[in-house]
């Protein structure tokens, strides 16, 4: 293979690692508003709960499907490395020779 193809792939791998990585982290962050938002509404009264969610400040999520699409990303994420740590390996082997 030629070094050139091995450092463009890799560097192609790498903007995917980022996206996944970035779907992953805006995944978590909601998983962490859905928790503030539950304990918002244990402390808020019923008028002021529905007022929120009138004006879209009070959502919900499907957290059981947030949380499996969290771990799907967290296995490609997985995935994606290992390819990455063969490409690299086999991009230092097209250098060293």
């Amino acid at each position: 293979m030629r070094e050139i193809d091995l450092a463009v792939y890799a560097d192609a791998l790498a903007g995917e690692s980022a996206a996944l990585s970035a779907r992953a982290e805006r995944i978590r962050s909601r998983l962490r508003q859905a928790k503030i938002e539950r304990r918002a509404r244990n402390n808020l009264t019923a008028a002021t709960v529905d007022r929120l969610e009138s004006l879209g400040l009070l959502g919900g999520i499907d957290e059981r499907s947030a949380h499996a699409e969290l771990r799907e990303l967290e296995d490609s994420l997985a995935a994606l490395e290992e390819l990455q740590t063969w490409v690299e390996t086999e991009l230092a082997a097209t250098n060293a020779a």
